[in-house]
């Protein structure tokens, strides 16, 4: 009864969140290319909602976590770029000396409340009470699952730097942030910041926080380049021609970091199947380790939880593509061949 119940919401909300989007859709961000709406629309997902039976959604016991101190942070190296992945897709990055987060989320749930929707799987690996100083904070979009209020909130004083697509500066004023601290980007411009030029790159998704403002700011990819390497980040993204632009332009990377996960044959344009990721990464220009994310952490999609990681390993390794699968809370060395191993099994 309660499935039944949370499904109708769903279908009401949907049909209200459509005639909504496309009452105002002319004045709304857009992809590069025609993104067709999901053939199988809100009625069949209701229903594929109540009747889900997807096994192994979430993990049967507890995944692997390194925890973290602050004095594991202020001890990475200032000579050599490195990447921690904190889950989902929050990742905390130490470019040309100085620390930078991307979408973090720190939250239990991503949702709009606190008592619903997906719950993470495992613990964080380090409290934003525990972090040091950060030089800049990198958002990709504002879905809850990437820009999430609580997190930003509480990073916000210790923080020197917002790095957003433009609309998204709104979200971050009205929580406090000051607009001094606040970059907004369209896609093909630029900051640079103490050595380290971050460019926002197109992407093919969507944003939106709420029934009225779908569309209403830009999702982005991002370029960071440093003087000791250059990171390309996906973001939540279809795959699209826009890979090859990006790759010719700013390619190749020392990492290639791309979405891997929440993947269905009812969206096929805003989130890439582990084969697509690849391919993406052959389209960048990838010719050091890929690291996918947007896994592992929440429920998203009608899939067993590892399944995103079994596919793209698999696949990896039949191209001879270096991956890297940190656990969560573990380092990796931009440039450097990971040593990470298939921990989901």
């Amino acid at each position: 009864m309660l499935k039944l119940k949370i499904a109708l919401c769903v279908l009401v909300v949907g049909v209200i969140a459509s005639y909504t989007y496309y009452k105002s859709h002319a004045n709304r961000y857009k992809n590069l290319a025609y993104t067709p709406k999901p053939e199988a629309g809100i009625i069949n997902f209701v229903s594929r909602l109540i009747n889900d039976d997807t096994p192994n959604k979430t993990p049967k016991g507890e995944i692997p976590v390194n925890e973290l101190t602050t004095k594991d942070i202020l001890n990475l190296p200032d000579d050599q770029d490195s990447v921690i992945r904190l889950g989902h897709s929050s990742l905390l990055i130490k470019v040309n000396g100085d620390i930078w987060l991307i979408d973090p989320m720190f939250s239990d749930r991503a949702s709009p409340v606190s008592f619903y929707g997906p719950q993470r799987f495992s613990k964080n690996p380090i409290s934003v009470a525990q972090l040091p100083d950060i030089k800049g904070v990198i958002v990709t979009h504002d879905h809850y699952d990437h820009l999430d209020k609580e997190s930003i909130e509480n990073l916000s004083e210790k923080t020197e730097h917002f790095v957003v697509p433009e609309g998204v500066d709104n979200h971050l004023t009205l929580w406090g942030v000051g607009s001094d601290k606040i970059h907004s980007l369209n896609w093909w411009q630029s900051v640079s910041i103490n050595g380290v030029t971050i460019t926002s790159t197109p992407a093919q998704h969507f944003s939106g926080r709420s029934l009225l403002d779908k569309d209403a700011t830009l999702w982005s990819s991002y370029v960071i380049q440093s003087p000791n390497s250059d990171i390309y980040y996906s973001g939540d993204t279809g795959y699209f021609e826009g890979f090859k632009e990006i790759g010719r332009k700013f390619g190749p990377f020392d990492l290639t970091i791309l979405e891997n996960g929440a993947f269905d044959s009812a969206w096929p344009n805003v989130h890439m199947f582990p084969a697509e990721a690849i391919q993406a990464y052959e389209d960048l220009g990838g010719q050091a380790d890929l690291l996918p994310v947007h896994n592992a952490t929440f429920s998203l999609a009608f899939h067993s939880w590892d399944e995103p990681l079994k596919q793209i390993s698999k696949l990896a390794s039949d191209s001879n593509i270096p991956l890297a699968t940190p656990i969560i809370g573990e380092t990796l060395i931009v440039g450097k061949p990971s040593k990470t191993f298939d921990w989901w099994n």
